[in-house]
């Protein structure tokens, strides 16, 4: 059980998919204006990445690994995302156009998001069981949501700061991005010697 929750814990805080290897910096960026469409646009990913890990592990260990077609992973693991994204994109646009509206083009860019491929590899490289998987996926996307919600809530305060001129804009928002990543570092611990 203590696995179960380090894995999860690790992947929402240690290996936070945004903040420690920089990876879907774009829906991260584009979307954060505000935190509801930022919680919402978390929820669908996390959606998407924790379908996709045990789709992805089904698929590696009784296809891929058994018929020795690894050059196939990347392939497989993009159809499984864009599917999953599909079904979220529908879902969305008929439970909720606002929402829809909100999301815009980041919605369907889900499927190119890097961060989704990468915990989709990084479950096989760990060689996690099924159940493991489902966790991993769960915690990348809780980390993903947690980052950009925090950012958006930091974006949402600067508006009403008093920004000097350089630094409004992109800048400011890299600039917190970057604190955001040292902060998260803290959480790694001291490396040692």
């Amino acid at each position: 059980m203590s696995e179960f929750l380090l894995i999860f814990i690790s992947a929402i805080l240690v290996n936070n998919f945004v903040l420690k290897y920089f990876l879907g910096i774009c829906p991260f960026i584009g979307v954060s204006d505000e935190v509801t469409a930022s919680l919402n646009m978390g929820m669908a990913v996390t959606f998407v990445m924790t379908f996709t890990a045990p789709v992805v592990w089904l698929i590696h260990t009784f296809i891929l690994a058994r018929f020795n077609l690894p050059f196939l992973e990347y392939v497989t693991d993009i159809i499984v995302i864009a599917s999953l994204v599909q079904l979220v994109e529908m879902f969305i646009k008929k439970n909720s156009r606002t929402l829809y509206n909100t999301l815009g083009i980041y919605l369907p860019l889900i499927t190119t998001n890097c961060a989704i491929l990468f915990s989709a590899l990084f479950l096989v490289l760990r060689g996690y069981n099924l159940i493991q998987s489902i966790i991993f996926g769960f915690g990348s996307g809780i980390g993903f949501t947690l980052a950009i919600v925090i950012m958006a809530g930091i974006r949402e305060e600067l508006e009403f700061a008093d920004v000097p001129q350089p630094f409004k804009g992109a800048a400011i928002t890299l600039l917190v991005a970057g604190l955001m990543a040292l902060a998260f570092m803290g959480f790694a611990g001291m490396p040692s010697a």
